[in-house]
């Protein structure tokens, strides 16, 4: 029987109970799941790629077929060193799709043996991501069933020390 690895790619800046989510559907259908940091010279994230390796891996410890890693560059040149055949992408909304469909097509032209999987979260973080969730947690807003207890103590850690928001 033909093994089969998928990836996960992301920003993860934190992971969220939404990323989480799907992290679960996906290693439920594949032998392998690869969540991977997509590190991009353009985006400014709140924490460090090392800090959001370390997030991920406390965060999805009891998959036991699931590992963390990071990648620059093209995801499609990432996958062939992985040996990985699918992507998986997350849609929480319609608004998600455009995009989505638009870089499906591109992996797709410039890695034809690489497919694109779709996966929902459950309907209780549809409407969340990272940005909110940073959002809400620099307002001492409740974050609580956003992310892990792991993540939101090293988020607010992160606020403090760059003194971001209302802290208490």
């Amino acid at each position: 029987m033909k093994k089969i690895t998928a990836i996960y790619p992301g920003t993860f800046d934190p992971v969220t109970n939404g990323h989480i989510d799907i992290i679960k559907r996906a290693s439920g259908l594949f032998d392998k799941v690869i969540v991977t940091i997509a590190i991009n010279s353009n985006k400014k994230p709140l924490f460090t790629k090392d800090e959001r390796i370390d997030m991920l891996k406390k965060s999805l410890k009891s998959f036991k077929n699931v590992s963390v890693d990071y990648f620059e560059g093209l995801i499609v040149n990432y996958a062939k060193k992985k040996n990985a055949k699918v992507l998986i992408r997350g849609l929480r909304a319609v608004s998600d799709f455009e995009y989505e469909f638009q870089m499906s097509l591109i992996n797709r032209k410039l890695a034809s043996d690489l497919t694109t999987i779709f996966l929902m979260p459950n309907e209780k973080y549809t409407y969340l991501n990272s940005s909110i969730v940073r959002e809400l947690a620099s307002l001492n807003g409740k974050i609580d069933d956003f992310i892990p207890v792991y993540v939101k103590q090293k988020l607010i850690k992160k606020l403090k020390e760059n003194k971001i928001g209302k802290m208490p």
